[in-house]
């Protein structure tokens, strides 16, 4: 007996021509963003939610909802899908950190939502209305680069009415699978995956030229894709400082307790086998951070990503008991250098930290004293260098022979340029501040 197709399965088939239907237009319409499209397929979801969703593994739709909006608005649907790939292509679903969960939601469809309207292109184009032009006009005034990071920090301070005109007028996809911990091993290796999938986007884009770049909204997605590309969690990039040494310490992977309790037994105080008294750690032994002590930059974000700094390495047990760290405080000129050589130690530093400089910032001056003390020893096996700025100095010219990491906070701009040899981190304020709730 033949099968007859029931509703909810015709209206699943149906659904899925749909979407890949309209995956297919995104495809002529933004070239640039075939790679990303590819990686974001759609996927039906039984359930009586009423937009999209995504995990970053899949774009989730209900069936009734997408052939409802087909037959009654479907130019919504192909700016919908892109606003869940801005998602990905943004990492928003993976750098929310300490923020306030909704608020941060608020932020990304805020950020998305810009970069839609600013393209203008066929899948993108819609009338902007008076909320919206509103909304923006306030948000520019205080940020120069309309990025989720910046504009969340706006929202903290803005009205509950304000807020929830905004929930209302930018609303456009379901959270709700975004994960509920962000810094998870599983969320970190996604998250690692739409990295790449956004320098590849920002590639494609180079490569369509005029084509993918003649817009407002396409240069502020390349630089949200650049400025998302340059964030790291804190905690991983320290490790980046890390090294291998002998440390003192019973290695019981190599040490077999029944031989030695053999020996004990059988021949009084002579154990077979001696435990073996090191191993080889993989840890931060000796580094230099540099604080930016001009005027442009905020003495509680100095002092508090010191602390923050300090809690890392003695909480991920990456410190060696003994260990030489030298934290330096310069802006135009080296204003002051303290010496660090045990956990103690940090403590103590951190109780007592005062800020000292206020000048212009030049890194030069930093690099020349750090370059003396490894020719008089003191450094001569340092790792590298973590320097704490906002950037807008002046470089050494010449590649120094150690690592080298520019520490730069989101200020609602574009991350400052550096030189080729050196790493660059926009960190963003939330982590080194209490965070409020919106």
């Amino acid at each position: 007996m033949p099968h007859t197709e029931t509703q909810t399965e015709w209206e699943q088939t149906m659904a899925r021509r749909v979407m890949e239907q309209i995956r297919s237009e995104l495809y002529l319409d933004q070239r640039y963003l075939n790679a990303a499209l590819g990686a974001l397929p759609p996927a039906p979801l039984n359930s009586t939610q009423t937009a999209l969703a995504t995990d970053g593994a899949s774009l989730y739709y209900p069936p009734e909802w997408v052939l409802n909006l087909y037959r009654k608005n479907r130019r919504y649907l192909p700016r919908a899908y892109l606003h869940s790939l801005f998602h990905c292509i943004l990492r928003h679903l993976w750098l929310r950190d300490r923020r306030d969960p909704a608020l941060w939601g608020l932020a990304c469809d805020i950020a998305v939502e810009h970069l839609l309207d600013s393209l203008g292109t066929p899948a993108t184009t819609r009338p902007v209305g008076w909320i919206r032009q509103q909304a923006y006009a306030r948000l520019q005034a205080q940020c120069k680069l309309l990025a989720a990071g910046p504009i969340y920090r706006v929202l903290v301070s803005t009205d509950a009415a304000t807020l929830q005109q905004y929930q209302r007028e930018f609303y456009c996809d379901d959270h709700r699978l975004w994960p509920a911990d962000p810094d998870s091993p599983t969320a970190q290796i996604r998250g690692k995956q739409w990295e790449q999938m956004g320098r590849q986007t920002e590639l494609s884009m180079e490569e369509f030229g005029q084509q993918a770049g003649e817009t407002d909204g396409a240069r502020a997605l390349q630089a949200q894709v650049q400025a998302s590309r340059s964030r790291r969690s804190y905690k991983d990039f320290l490790r980046r400082f890390a090294v291998w040494r002998e440390e003192p310490h019973l290695d019981p992977d190599e040490f077999d307790l029944g031989y030695y309790t053999y020996g004990l037994r059988t021949y009084g105080k002579m154990p077979l086998i001696e435990p073996l008294e090191s191993r080889e750690s993989k840890k931060i032994r000796d580094f230099v951070i540099v604080l930016d002590t001009s005027e442009s930059t905020a003495g509680d974000l100095v002092k508090n990503f010191l602390r923050e700094t300090f809690t890392l390495l003695k909480s991920q047990d990456s410190f060696f008991r003994q260990c030489r760290i030298l934290v330096m405080q310069a802006d135009n000129a080296v204003r002051d250098e303290t010496w660090l050589y045990d956990l103690e130690a940090l403590d103590r530093y951190t109780e007592a930290f005062t800020l000292v400089g206020g000048g212009g910032t030049d890194f030069r001056p930093a690099f020349a004293r750090i370059e003396e003390l490894r020719a008089e020893g003191p450094l001569r096996d340092m790792q590298g260098v973590l320097y704490f700025t906002d950037g807008k100095g002046t470089y050494p010219a010449r590649r120094p022979p150690f690592d080298v990491a520019f520490l730069f906070l989101e200020n609602g701009e574009p991350p400052p340029e550096v030189p080729a040899w050196a790493m660059r981190l926009v960190l963003q304020p939330e982590e080194f501040l209490t965070q409020p709730k919106g």
